[in-house]
Parts: C-alpha cells; sequence; structure tokens
C-alpha cells in the first residue's frame, strides 16, 4: 500500500541536485532521444474499492511490487517532448475481506504502458537540474490472474484491461553530455472491471503511484 513517505523521494532529488550543481553548461534540449532505466515500485492506494459475490460483499486490498522499468523519449522542442514508460511486468497480490477478515487472496500480473507529453521549465538552459512534468494517458493490460476462495474449487476470476489518465513529476540531474541521475513519479488512474467465474462482481479500483529511480542517457 501507499506510503506518505514516497512523494518525498523527488523533492529530495531536487534539492541534492540543486546543492551539487555547478555552472557547467550541458547542451538539454531539441532534437535530444533518450532513455531512462531504474527500478519502479507500484504502489496501488489504499481502498481498492468493493465487490458483490455470490458469497457477498467484500474489500479489496491490492499490494505493491517493484519491477525493472525504463522509458524511451524525445525532446521536439527544448520545453516540450514525449516518453513512453514500459516495464516487465508487475505481479501483485491481494485479498478480499469482510469486518477486518480475510475471506480469500489471489494475485495477477500488469503492464502498464503510458505515454506522456512533457514540458521542460529549465529546458534549452545550461541548468544541470532539469525537472520535467508531465501529462498523457496510461493502457494496462492484466494476465495470469489467480483467486483461492476457500470452499470454492476452481474459482477462476478475470480482470479487463484499463484505459486511463496519467501525470508525471521528474528531474534529471545532469552528469555530463549523456548521463544523468533521474527520479520519477507517475499517478496512473487504473480501474479495471472484475468477474469471477463469469459473473461480473464488480470495478476494483487501483490507482497507483509509481516511484522510479534510475539512470538517464540522450543520445
Amino acid at each position: 500500500m501507499r506510503k506518505t513517505a514516497l512523494p518525498t523521494l523527488l523533492a529530495a532529488g531536487i534539492a541534492s541536485a540543486a546543492f551539487i550543481a555547478s555552472t557547467q553548461a550541458f547542451a538539454y534540449g531539441a532534437g535530444d532521444f533518450f532513455t531512462r532505466v531504474g527500478v519502479a515500485k507500484v504502489e496501488p492506494k489504499s481502498d481498492n474499492g468493493e465487490v458483490d459475490t455470490a458469497l457477498g460483499k467484500f474489500d479489496v486490498d491490492v499490494e505493491d511490487d517493484s519491477a525493472f522499468a525504463f522509458t524511451l523519449g524525445y525532446r521536439f522542442t527544448d520545453k516540450l517532448g514525449v516518453e513512453l514508460l514500459a516495464a516487465e511486468p508487475f505481479d501483485h497480490d491481494f485479498t478480499l475481506s469482510a469486518g477486518g477478515a480475510e475471506i480469500a487472496n489471489g494475485s495477477t500480473d500488469h503492464l502498464p504502458p503510458t505515454l506522456t507529453l512533457q514540458y521542460y521549465p529549465l529546458g534549452g538552459t545550461d541548468a544541470r537540474v532539469q525537472p520535467y512534468a508531465g501529462i498523457g494517458v496510461n493502457y494496462t493490460r492484466f494476465s495470469d490472474e489467480e483467486i483461492n476462495v476457500p470452499g470454492v474449487p476452481g474459482a477462476s476470476l478475470e480482470l479487463d484491461d484499463s484505459w486511463g489518465a496519467a501525470g508525471q513529476l521528474g528531474v534529471d540531474l545532469l552528469i555530463d553530455d549523456n548521463w544523468a541521475l533521474n527520479a520519477a513519479a507517475w499517478y496512473l488512474d487504473i480501474d479495471t472491471d472484475a468477474s469471477l467465474n463469469g459473473d461480473d462482481i464488480g470495478t476494483v479500483e487501483i490507482d497507483p503511484v509509481v516511484v522510479m529511480a534510475g539512470l538517464s542517457f540522450r543520445f
């Protein structure tokens, strides 16, 4: 579940970058292709909705997961660019509960490719600290759904793929003409319709914050 301390990651990165920044100039702007690689953590919101099954209504709790992630991007002006987020599959455990007691549990994989249009307020300048913000769209594909319901052997869960809005904040700390340290965070609107044994049981609201730290390379 989401940790309240995580939003401080970007602030800490910006503060650290500003502290060690020098006057050395780096070209940073129009025409840059870049990739960012690192480890991303997907943190669903704490309240993931309720499902209505033949056994009753249950609260849903989706757990965090971390995986390798990378982005590909292009800046078509000094201050505007696009970036696509991709990753290896995230594997989330979840529980269904009623009155605080766990009734069922399971897991699912998902891939969340996300495309954002980005704004770089310091693009085209010689600043080594380059913050950015983005808005865009997320597509989430679910696979390998599994569920264990006591007393219901062979229960089958299906989660529909999801489209939703995305928001992004990030910062690069330029090391040289090609390399930078990077920290970024996305908010993704992920709501999936669920069915159990072919019967619709409601919508699971995942709506995670994705936090990534790693390296950026431009070419």
